[in-house]
């Protein structure tokens, strides 16, 4: 019997899309699902999750595509899907009631509300039955309704208590000072006592990157010298690209991991992630000269330039956990098919590299490809020169990867979502600097040329683009995101329309978003959507803070422009959540970022030079200031005839005594320079100083 589609049919979300021949009479979130709702008095059952996500995928089957289940939906509540990538602030609003309720959050998010769109019960995965503690789907949607109809009393005062909680947890404190610099290293302290010593990371299972962190505990090693903050950053950076976290054919990282060490990962690969944690790689290589680190940061690329990016140059949002044979499948090996692939005396080598054995670490047999032995103790072991091990490992990688591509594949989320894009922009323009690689630059300037031409209406941006934009305005975080990744282009590619771009974002962002009472960035737009609250967040969650990315930008453009007015914005974000973060650090990563960079000193570099490709002088003295870590640092290039950036004002090339005028870079704070210098010799102690 043919399947008729709901209205989830006619939207563009690949999520909401898998979710069209349900026979839950689903509607996206919109008027026409919350008038029904109003003018029925019904409750609404909202249902939030996103494509890659392994227990959506699971509810669906159970209950979502059970006709007894669906026909309780229809008949007791009006049904709405929201793809949380589409819709931050509804996912944001509605989490915090579920880890009000529950203590915990998650996807797929499931919220009961009230006809005016106030939540009185939340959770996360129902299963079909009781089972394993939990409650039924069936019994929870019919108590529910029962205790709506007939003691209405208890829903409202369960609305009211969550909705109080959602003061609480958005009520701004007065502003206080902005955190001194001594703020910094207490929490860099209080981050390093719940460090895990053994595996990296922080706190046990389930372990998440915790990128935001762990850039700020590199940014405190800078400042203090305190060598621990660094070493548990290295050391936590290695774990996981050792573990199955990583994809050691493929590359990329999944989304967090379900032990403690790293092994066993939930095995959706999102954007976010594999944008945030490259520029760490590149930053740990600077810090240590070991190539494993430039490795890792180019394998995860270049999977997301093979396996994530449109052809028109934007960036894909998702790969799912899930394909034929089940949640992992496609990743796991059996030693069966390693013998069968390489042969018998390959074979057992590159089980043991790979810790793939009789017994599995993830299903019966099945192992999550890990780094079990490396190259000098499989050398040793089997009597072999370390460079023979290496070109074995290799070459067995690669068929082996070739193999895994005849698998049947996850499915592929081809959203292109404003805000990511912009994070991985960032982490291209910053590889392109760190490991010198023309291929990253151009990835990083087609991404940004998407977003110019297709993710933007001429005024503001847009959430999201899949055949076409979606008709959802930018968020916070699109303009924040896509900001920071211009101004990495432009110390990438010195283009000023990078940096004339991302300030004329931050504008718009100050007129859309500025809370011009208490300070802070809100959510969600002034004129967006009304909804039950305005929530004006400084907490990471899985990416970074908006208002700690935006307070780094506007820190970044006032060293650019000298303009204080951006200086003055920054200074009243960390002043506003200068309590919560200095009082839980693990939260607020980006907002310590952007602490540290006011606190600063920060250099501000501007090389001289004629505008000429042949001038190898000024890219010789790029590419090793580019190879220097100097998380605060603000780098721009003029010809002398420009006046954009400020900071460039009056900079000129230094005279020569051949045929023209030859480098010369000044090395400034506010604007204040040292006599400019001529060679690397000359830069670097002022660079290290």
């Amino acid at each position: 019997m043919e399947r008729k589609p709901n209205r989830l049919a006619a939207e563009k979300s690949p999520y909401l899309l898998q979710h069209a021949y349900n026979p839950v009479d689903w509607y996206p979130w919109g008027p026409e699902a919350l008038e029904r709702a109003r003018r029925e008095n019904r409750p609404i059952l909202l249902s939030i999750g996103y494509s890659a996500c392994h227990w959506c995928h699971v509810m669906e089957r159970e209950c979502f595509e059970n006709p007894s289940i669906a026909e309780l939906m229809n008949r007791l509540y009006v049904n709405i899907k929201v793809d949380r990538e589409e819709r931050p602030d509804l996912d944001h609003l509605y989490q915090i009631a579920a880890q009000a309720m529950t203590g915990q959050g998650g996807w797929p998010l499931t919220v009961f509300l009230t006809p005016d769109q106030r939540p009185f019960y939340a959770g996360t995965y129902f299963p079909p039955e009781d089972r394993h503690g939990r409650p039924g789907f069936p019994r929870v949607l019919r108590e529910l309704h029962r205790v709506f109809v007939e003691q209405p009393e208890r829903v409202e005062a369960a609305a009211a208590e969550l909705m109080a909680v959602l003061h609480r947890v958005h009520r701004s404190e007065a502003a206080g000072p902005v955190p001194g610099p001594e703020a910094l290293e207490r929490a860099a302290d209080m981050l390093m006592a719940d460090a895990d010593q053994a595996f990296g990371g922080f706190g046990g299972a389930p372990k998440f990157p915790a990128a935001s962190s762990l850039e700020f505990l590199l940014r405190a090693w800078k400042r203090t010298g305190n060598a621990a903050y660094r070493d548990h950053v290295l050391h936590t950076l290695r774990r996981m690209a050792r573990g199955g976290v990583y994809d050691q054919l493929g590359g990329g990282f999944h989304r967090y991991a379900v032990d403690r060490a790293w092994l066993i990962p939930h095995f959706e690969k999102m954007l976010y992630d594999n944008a945030l944690l490259p520029p760490l790689y590149v930053d740990a290589y600077r810090i240590s000269g070991d190539p494993f680190f430039a490795r890792i940061a180019r394998h995860t690329l270049d999977y997301v330039l093979r396996e994530m990016t449109d052809p028109r140059g934007g960036f894909y949002s998702s790969q799912d956990a899930d394909s034929e044979g089940g949640e992992g499948a496609f990743f796991v090996w059996y030693p069966w098919e390693v013998e069968e692939l390489l042969g018998p005396d390959a074979a057992p080598i590159v089980c043991e590299h790979f810790g793939i054995d009789g017994r599995g670490n993830f299903r019966q047999g099945a192992t999550v490809l890990h780094v079990r032995a490396g190259v000098h103790e499989l050398a040793a072991r089997h009597g072999m020169a370390p460079e023979a091990v290496r070109a074995l490992l290799e070459e067995a990688r690669e068929r082996m990867f070739r193999a895994r591509e005849g698998r049947p594949r996850p499915f592929r989320d081809e959203k292109v979502v404003t805000g990511w894009n912009g994070l991985m922009i960032s982490a291209l323009a910053r590889a392109a600097q760190g490991l010198d690689d023309g291929r990253y630059m151009a990835a990083a300037r087609r991404g940004a040329d998407f977003l110019e031409r297709h993710l933007t209406d001429g005024h503001r941006l847009l959430r999201s683009y899949k055949e076409g934009p979606a008709a959802i305005p930018g968020f916070l975080e699109d303009y924040a995101f896509v900001a920071q990744g211009l101004i990495d282009l432009y110390e990438a590619a010195f283009d000023p329309r990078h940096l004339r771009r991302a300030r004329e974002l931050m504008e718009r962002a100050l007129e859309l978003f500025w809370d011009d009472g208490e300070g802070g960035f809100f959510l969600t737009p002034v004129d967006g959507e009304p909804l039950i609250y305005r929530p004006k967040e400084g907490w990471d969650e899985s990416t970074p803070s908006g208002n700690g990315v935006a307070a780094q930008v506007m820190l970044r453009l006032y060293h650019f422009t000298g303009d204080d007015g951006w200086r003055e914005r920054a200074e009243a974000v960390l002043a506003l959540f200068g309590q919560p973060m200095t009082a839980n650090p693990a939260g607020f990563g980006s907002l310590l970022c952007a602490l540290d960079r006011y606190h600063g000193p920060v250099k501000e570099i501007v090389i001289a030079a004629p505008a000429t490709a042949e001038d190898e002088g000024a890219d010789g003295l790029i590419r090793r200031i580019h190879s220097l870590y100097l998380p605060n640092r603000a780098v721009a290039r003029t010809d002398g005839t420009g006046d954009f950036p400020p900071l460039v004002a009056g900079k000129v090339p230094a005279a020569a005594d051949g045929d023209g005028p030859g480098v010369a870079v000044y090395v400034c704070r506010d604007f204040h320079c040292e006599r400019p210098v001529h060679s690397w010799q000359e830069l670097e102690p002022l660079l290290s100083s």
